[in-house]
């Protein structure tokens, strides 16, 4: 899968890419109309990768640093670029009386979705 993911990557050349269509394998069930990528599918193979290794790392920028053998400040600044291309909101309580955790468990419970959670949690 990974191979097949940076072949597209290359051929699209950083176009954004729209999904038609949606087949569940095993009912046989396909959804066809205009689906955009999620954020992370979104960035480049070497952010998906950086992304992989911080998310590995457990958050630990002094890992990072280690691991790709790069500053401190450049880790940081390269997670900033990363929060402002996925559009990070800051993750606290909304002022309607919704916690975090309220949220996250609509959202777990597929009742709302990832936009509308992270819209939810920016208030």
């Amino acid at each position: 899968m990974a191979k097949e993911w940076a072949e597209l990557t290359k051929l699209t050349g950083g176009q954004t890419i729209v999904v038609e269509r949606v087949r569940l394998p095993e009912s046989g069930i396909a959804i066809e109309g205009e689906f955009a990528l999620p954020s992370l599918a979104q960035l480049s193979g070497d952010d998906q990768v950086f992304i992989m290794a911080f998310v590995g790392a457990h958050g630990s920028i002094k890992d990072m640093e280690r691991f790709f053998g790069i500053s401190y400040p450049t880790v940081k600044n390269r997670l900033d670029k990363l929060a402002a291309q996925l559009k990070m909101v800051e993750m606290v309580p909304s002022s309607q009386g919704e916690d975090k955790e309220d949220v996250l468990g609509l959202l777990e419970r597929g009742e709302i979705s990832a936009d509308e959670a992270l819209r939810r949690m920016s208030k």
